[in-house]
């Protein structure tokens, strides 16, 4: 149709312009010079312009579209509702810090050859002279700070000014020529840094501990609907959760028995899993062992010819100290609007130094040689990182998909990639207790969520509900209770997404291959899992 394909590359591109962190993560390089503005003023401006977005929207009638751009279509209203409720309903720039951090917009400068390093820190200079108003905007307008996310804050902002003492230098010196500028706003910085550390520090010294994190069940239950794009309802995803909570609980039981003998009891599965994790990496060995997993894990693809390949570069490292505090292992990508050949990061956390030594043998217990393993197949090969590369490569007439970006599709893969491998014979046993254990993990990410932000679950119940019903160790239930409070709908994304990316991989039609069906199912971007079923015919 016409008519959408200009209006949907209009609206795309003012959402690329009013928000540069976005554009940077899609890979539009255009805005890398400067920072989001959250000032009151420049929230209003984006706010009225998304409206002025959806109006045009809903003023089309996508019935006559063809099935890509129905889709578009549908993504794009979505995203522009999701807008509009981040900053008119929940209003997280106004009460959590971490939503003014610019180091991952720092990083991504200095870690990712897109452009030769004198482009690059053409682009750096303009975020680093940006950064003292943005801190002073961040200190305008953060109010009723929760506690723990201001904590949280200290230590990410500290790595954040860290990038510019310890790794600017480094791009520095591979640019011809002296960069003069460059010195004095990375001065101004850090002190905008120090200033803004005071002001954390102050209010965490201050009586008052903040606002409670919990976003109560109106708000929560809103957000969940737009950040699921799914027609299930939340007490439905919640009695699920509990559903697949037994039934997963009932395999792991058999699982452990068939592992070390004895009854399917709990006991056994302590056994069991006590056993395994006796076999762990640590802090010098974590990264190096994730790399050796990464072959052991593309091989086994390979051989089961299970989807399409490719040779794109996978960086697996340490996690920066700016990106630590919420989650043990992430994959960055490349932007889908990229277009230079620059690699994927699959980075991981080590154990936080500050944790004593007791928990952090626990988190090492946790994240054992198997377990390491099931966690590459979800961050890497064949969860994120391959399906990223696949999406990556979908072109369509307009460039919403590249905004459009589906929590429950992405994360959904990663469980239902994790499962497919057990189930060929991946790591034998042991990784299939693991992930089994990982099904328990995910069937709880949705149960805490709900019940901490719409039931005020107490941190006691929720740790016993973690180290017993899910059998996770102490470093590991401590680590989600923070999770649950530093974040809200997201821990349900991956039992949601998992559900519905099954259902679709389990109506794979007669005669079509495993290779041929994921790769269909790769085919189209991210989308929500529904407009996929859409895309499919499913």
């Amino acid at each position: 149709m016409p008519e959408f394909v200009p209006l949907a590359e209009r609206i795309v591109d003012a959402i690329l312009e009013s928000d540069p962190a976005l554009a940077s993560y899609a890979g539009d390089h255009r805005f890398d010079a400067a920072l989001p503005d959250l000032s009151p003023g420049a929230v209003t401006e984006r706010v009225t312009m998304l409206r002025d977005a959806a109006d045009a929207l809903s003023g089309i009638d996508p019935d006559s579209f063809d099935q890509q751009d129905q889709v578009d279509h549908a993504i794009l209203s979505a995203v522009v509702e999701r807008g509009i409720f981040e900053l008119t309903d929940v209003r997280e720039h106004e009460w959590n810090p971490l939503e003014h951090n610019p180091g991952p917009l720092l990083h991504m400068l200095i870690a990712r050859p897109f452009a030769p390093a004198e482009e690059r820190l053409t682009s750096l200079e303009g975020r680093l002279a940006a950064i003292p108003d943005a801190l002073a905007t961040a200190r305008a307008v953060l109010r009723d700070m929760p506690r723990l996310h201001t904590e949280v804050a200290r230590g990410q902002f500290a790595g954040s000014a860290a990038l510019i003492r310890d790794e600017l230098p480094g791009l520095v010196g591979q640019a011809p020529g002296p960069r003069p500028a460059i010195e004095p706003v990375a001065a101004a910085a850090l002190k905008a840094f120090e200033e803004f550390d005071g002001f954390l520090a102050r209010r965490l010294e201050s009586a008052d501990s903040g606002r409670d994190p919990r976003l109560g069940r109106p708000l929560w239950e809103a957000r969940l609907w737009h950040t699921l794009d799914t027609e299930l309802p939340a007490a439905e995803i919640l009695a699920r959760a509990r559903r697949t909570l037994d039934d997963v609980g009932a395999q792991l039981r058999e699982a452990a028995a068939e592992l070390v003998g004895g009854p399917a009891t709990d006991e056994t599965v302590r056994r069991a899993l006590d056993s395994l994790a006796a076999e762990h990496p640590d802090d010098a060995t974590i990264v190096d062992l994730a790399k050796v997993t990464m072959g052991e894990a593309t091989d086994f693809v390979r051989e089961h010819d299970l989807m399409t390949l490719f040779d794109d570069p996978c960086v697996i490292e340490e996690m920066p100290e700016f990106a630590r505090g919420v989650a043990v292992a992430y994959c960055d990508p490349p932007g889908p609007l990229e277009t230079a050949d620059v690699p994927t990061f699959y980075c991981i956390a080590p154990a936080p130094a500050e944790w004593s030594a007791a928990r952090r043998e626990s988190f090492y217990r946790e994240y054992n040689n198997h377990m390491l393993r099931n966690l590459t197949v979800h961050e890497a090969m064949p969860g994120h990182f391959l399906q990223l590369a696949h999406s990556r490569r979908f072109r369509a007439a307009t460039r919403v998909r590249s905004l459009g970006f589906s929590g429950p599709f992405v994360e959904g893969w990663a469980v239902y990639a994790e499962e497919l491998m057990t189930g060929l014979g991946f790591g034998g046993l042991p990784i299939r207790l693991q992930q089994l254990k990982m099904q328990l993990r995910m069937s709880l990410n949705a149960v805490l969520d709900q019940l901490v932000h719409c039931e005020d679950l107490p941190e006691a119940e929720a740790m016993a509900m973690m180290t017993g019903l899910g059998f996770q160790e102490e470093g590991e239930a401590a680590g989600k209770w923070k999770r649950a409070l530093l974040t809200s709908t997201q821990l349900s994304t991956y039992f949601v997404g998992y559900t519905e990316i099954a259902e679709i991989a389990a109506a794979r039609p007669f005669g079509a291959t495993p290779k041929a069906w994921h790769d269909a199912m790769l085919a189209h971007g991210s989308p929500p899992p529904r407009h996929l079923r859409f895309l499919l015919g499913v």
